[in-house]
């Protein structure tokens, strides 16, 4: 996890607006920091805020090679398959840093076929000062971040962040558009003589549950079509292994639910086989003795971590609101409750641990039919499409959450269950064989680690919380906590002008309303950029709040 900058065609007073945005992002990358400026491109400035992950010695960006001086590469990713890539192609590797295969693909495969080699994820930005053009692409899910600022006539920006952009508007001479660079794309410029640029080519390169392009870690012709569990045993195991690429400490977050857990499950298990120095960190956050708390708990005593609880309070919660809001870069309800917790979490792992590697559950109610309201679905085909929808969307509500929650902190997230060729393989099951079954979410992904002996059986099949819930009590959620919070805040009278002040995603509560106003305080008027749609449930009437509490198959009661 790093942060990337660069700035072309910016006029004006360049040198105090690219120090002030480029340092936005600071949070990125604590280790080192550059910016660079090449005069064979008028205003152009690329800067680089390193957290050193693999190679901690060498990778230092802008990365150039001997063997190919003209080439800039910024890249915030972690490449799993950059060896094999090296063996395959017999590449002249310099360093020991996974994102060098970019340069080499691209000088060497052509640009059009870098992004679609890759297995990992990244967000990158390849300058080449010979033939002057730009390559910006960012992975199918959009688990790295990434921000582009275009104008009209040419001026070009991007950032992992977009708080790293609003300052450049000012700067920005003609009608522009400021949005997060679509998943799955890559886009190249030609570079003009005074520094602005042309786009010559946006590509769509990938879809959710496309087969991927590269040649995968598990062997297609290894995977049996009648052995279903066996082989999402398989693909999950190998998507946690590979992920295992680090030179810092690895650890987990973990709730007690499924998602989690499995993952903690397999990291532990994998850290063990390749003797890791260290035992694996576990962290789990709740208020007093939370569901979430107890069934961590019972996890990590079962598979061995070092565990860490964190309880928050309602004051913790106060007081962290609205820098979450700032952090986030969003005003969706959904995603700030469910960020609160993850923010204090990461905050605690940053000051207390030297745990730099953060590993995830994120990515299986979107591939796998997790969410309760899937169980309203019409029917097996629509429940299909609707996974489809939410991981093409995912990048802005809990990708999001959980790339910025973890990296305001120095953290390096990383999330197996979007592994392109597990959600691939697991999509293109049978649809029906996907649904819920018997009002249990999740029973496919359930049932092939039923055996396994991998975690409890009631943490295999303990129901879904919603995370309100799970990290609160039954007698108040989180939700109602910061409602209680807001209501403090905003005033009647403020609250009666929603509808004039935000026509888009007008907030239909005061907790609603909250978030947007703190929003617009730092980010005006990018609202519809950013968030085009409030995150809620499908197929569910006559509810107007996200929360899972409200869909009638919820059972947090029943303990």
């Amino acid at each position: 996890m790093c942060g990337i900058w660069a700035a072309f065609g910016i006029e004006g007073e360049t040198l105090n607006c690219v120090c002030n945005s480029f340092n936005k992002i600071s949070h990125r990358g604590p280790d080192a920091i550059r910016i660079e400026y090449d005069d064979r491109v008028k205003n152009g400035f690329l800067g680089f805020h390193r957290l050193a992950i693999v190679d901690t010695l060498c990778g230092m960006q802008p990365m150039r090679l001997y063997e190919y001086p003209n080439i800039f590469l910024l890249c915030n990713g972690e490449l799993y398959n950059y060896k094999h890539l090296k063996e395959q192609y017999n590449f002249n590797y310099v360093t020991k840093c996974d994102i060098e295969i970019i340069i080499h693909l691209y000088k060497n495969v052509g640009y059009k076929n870098v992004t679609k080699a890759l297995d990992g994820v990244f967000a990158f930005c390849l300058t080449d000062m010979e033939e002057k053009t730009i390559l910006i692409g960012r992975d199918p899910y959009g688990v790295r971040p990434l921000f582009r600022l275009l104008s009209k006539d040419g001026q070009l920006a991007v950032c992992s962040e977009s708080k790293g952009l609003m300052n450049l508007i000012d700067q920005v001479t003609d009608e522009w558009t400021l949005k997060p660079f679509p998943p799955g794309h890559y886009e190249k410029y030609q570079i003009l003589p005074d520094g602005k640029v042309k786009l010559v080519e946006t590509v769509n390169y990938y879809k959710p549950g496309d087969k991927p392009s590269f040649i995968p870690r598990v062997p297609w012709p290894e995977l049996v079509p009648s052995k279903v569990s066996e082989n999402i045993r398989k693909l999950l195991s190998a998507a946690v292994e590979k992920r295992l690429m680090a030179d810092r400490r690895i650890g987990c977050l973990l709730s007690g639910g499924l998602d989690s857990s499995l993952v903690a499950a397999l990291l532990v298990k994998f850290a063990k086989e390749y003797n890791l120095p260290y035992k694996i960190q576990s962290f789990a956050i709740g208020m007093g003795d939370s569901p979430d708390i107890q069934a961590a708990r019972e996890v990590a005593d079962y598979i061995g971590t070092d565990h860490h609880e964190v309880i928050f309070t309602s004051g913790d919660v106060a007081n962290v609101l609205d820098e979450v809001i700032y952090t986030l870069e969003t005003f969706d309800i959904t995603t700030i409750r469910a960020s609160i917790g993850m923010y204090i979490l990461a905050r605690y792992i940053k000051r207390n641990t030297s745990t730099t590697v953060i590993f995830s559950g994120e990515g299986a109610d979107e591939v796998a039919q997790g969410y309760i309201y899937f169980r309203d679905a019409p029917n097996a085909h629509d429940a299909h499409e609707e996974s489809l929808r939410l991981l093409q969307d995912i990048y802005l509500y809990d990708g999001l959450r959980a790339d910025r929650t973890t990296s305001a902190h120095s953290l390096e997230l990383r999330v197996p269950f979007l592994d392109l060729q597990f959600t691939h393989y697991y999509l293109s099951l049978d649809p029906e064989s996907r649904q819920p079954q018997n009002g249990v979410e999740k029973h496919l992904l359930r049932s092939a680690f039923d055996d396994s002996k991998l975690l409890p059986n009631n943490i295999l099949w303990r129901h879904k919380e919603a995370f309100s819930d799970g990290v609160a009590s039954i007698k108040k959620s989180l939700f109602e906590i910061i409602q209680d919070i807001v209501e403090e805040r905003v005033s009647n009278d403020n609250f009666e002008s929603a509808p004039i002040k935000y026509p888009h995603c007008t907030p239909k509560t005061k907790e609603a309303f909250y978030y947007r106003q703190v929003f617009e305080k730092y980010y005006p008027n990018q609202g519809e950029s950013f968030t085009p749609y409030f995150w809620m449930p499908r197929w569910v009437k006559n509810i107007s709040d996200p929360s899972a509490r409200f869909i009638k198959h919820y059972a947090a009661e029943k303990k």
